[in-house]
């Protein structure tokens, strides 16, 4: 089985309402049509990479080789978890969970998107919440950092909800040449146990504890 080789296709963690896990082949189409169905208002945009706005068939050809790229390149010393969200069995959005010389660090960052048409609904921090189990629950760590745009409220809002708190501001020079601003926010083991409200399972984890740079006991 493809787990043996690679354990991290075993990987799953689940809430009350998603299911988040490496992407199979299959599992693509699903996401590209979710991006297609759109991710955020067309007059805003939230990313630093406006990968939203490619034209197809770049965009998925171009998220094809971003998922890839991150298998591919993956080592115990600098690794990125990018995680297809499903939610009533559909992809719905990513949620990615990112380490560098972790077991020294301790320290993991995220990143995310949502299709807009389930916006509204608790499940952008639902699944932050996710993930945020696996890196404190699972893997031992010590602190979570994030950013996103000081004109995005609702990402900031869903960092807020779940105990970080600001860490400071990065200055983006956006792609059409505007000065934009970066939000970075932290959150530590002791505020995420104070803030965590969402029951969340961790699966197959034990495998794949090696590849993330930590012993069997994790």
């Amino acid at each position: 089985m493809i787990t043996d080789h690679w354990p991290l296709f075993g990987l799953r963690v689940t809430t009350p309402r998603l299911e988040l896990r490496l992407p199979r082949m299959e599992d693509f189409d699903g996401l590209f049509a979710a991006v297609a169905r759109g991710v955020h208002d067309p007059d805003y945009m939230p990313f630093n990479f406006p990968w939203t706005a490619l034209p197809e068939p770049e965009r998925s050809r171009k998220a094809l080789q971003h998922h890839w790229h991150q298998w591919a390149s993956w080592t115990p010393e600098d690794w990125t978890l990018d995680l297809v969200v499903f939610h009533e069995g559909v992809p719905a959005g990513a949620q990615d969970l990112s380490g560098a010389d972790f077991p020294v660090t301790r320290q993991v960052s995220s990143g995310s998107w949502l299709e807009s048409r389930r916006h509204g609904h608790g499940l952008g921090a639902e699944m932050r919440a996710a993930v945020l189990h696996l890196a404190f629950e699972g893997l031992g760590a010590q602190w979570a950092v994030s950013s996103a745009f000081t004109d995005n409220p609702a990402s900031l809002g869903v960092s807020r909800k779940l105990g970080y708190v600001p860490d400071g501001i990065d200055v983006y020079a956006a792609p059409d040449g505007r000065q934009r601003l970066f939000q970075r926010v932290r959150l530590d083991r002791e505020a995420w146990l104070a803030h965590r409200t969402v029951p969340v399972e961790l699966h197959g984890l034990g495998a794949c504890l090696e590849m993330f740079g930590l012993g069997p006991a994790g």
